[in-house]
């Protein structure tokens, strides 16, 4: 039977228009890919090839581009909601943690109990009161993870939400997030520089192209995650990601004269 699709993407071009004297730049080309309804999907590809672009494009938070993104809705919710984890969590500091997550929340989710379940899940029940501003990087960034998944997203939105962390506090923040995705599950959408780290997630890996970012090649991780804790077994997948990026670093950014 057909996988039930939750998001499309078709993406003919995104261009950034010229500023000063840098010439327009082609971000996205020709980029198009389907995910699942419950896949944790991971994108990968060198530094500069629109991966985060494609995000925003995602979240609705840039629409000047042409093509179509189409996200499902579902009979429960004819709007598909839509979560996004930024690099940097975007706590509010003059709120505490507890209010960060409950802002976010209608009425009805607000008395579900579901932000005391994040808390306790996310190991901050005692921080609960705390300002943004005496929180470690590493609980700040499972602040915002508590936030994004309150608002039981149809499609998650990651980008690099462990970036600059120790490889210690990664790796636990990874193993938090396997764990409420487990228990509130969702379409993820992960983009990361780090090919262990998508090997260590993902169901499946879209290997981006450089700029203008298209997709060069899409791995399936049939390895279930319970025998991924093997170092060996996460090298072979890591292996397999890096072999579909090699020879990309030699490629530019392509400059387009005529993009607007």
């Amino acid at each position: 039977m057909a996988a039930v699709i939750q998001l499309e993407i078709d993406i003919r071009l995104k261009c950034y228009p010229a500023v000063g004297n840098a010439p327009p730049v082609e971000a996205l080309k020709a980029l198009r890919f389907s995910v699942p309804v419950g896949e944790f999907t991971c994108i990968v590809g060198p530094s500069g090839c629109g991966k985060t672009t494609l995000l925003n494009i995602v979240a609705g938070l840039d629409a000047d581009f042409t093509g179509r993104v189409d996200v499902a809705a579902t009979a429960e919710r004819p709007q598909p909601v839509i979560g996004y984890v930024f690099q940097r969590p975007r706590l509010l500091p003059w709120r505490t943690v507890e209010e960060n997550i409950r802002l976010v929340l209608s009425p009805e989710q607000n008395r579900s109990g579901i932000v005391d379940d994040l808390l306790v899940a996310t190991g901050l029940a005692e921080a609960r009161h705390t300002y943004p501003e005496r929180l470690s990087v590493g609980m700040s960034r499972r602040a915002a993870l508590a936030r994004a998944f309150a608002i039981e997203p149809d499609l998650l939105l990651m980008d690099e939400p462990f970036v600059s962390l120790d490889e210690t506090t990664a790796e636990r923040l990874r193993a938090l997030l396997l764990s409420i995705w487990g228990r509130r599950p969702t379409t993820v959408l992960f983009v990361t520089h780090d090919t262990r780290e998508a090997a260590q997630l993902a169901d499946r890996v879209i290997v981006l192209t450089p700029s203008p970012g298209s997709v060069r090649s899409i791995i399936a991780i049939e390895t279930p995650r319970p025998h991924r804790g093997n170092g060996e077994v996460i090298d072979a997948i890591r292996q397999q990601i890096l072999g579909e990026t090699s020879g990309d670093s030699a490629k530019q950014p392509h400059a387009l004269k005529n993009c607007r």
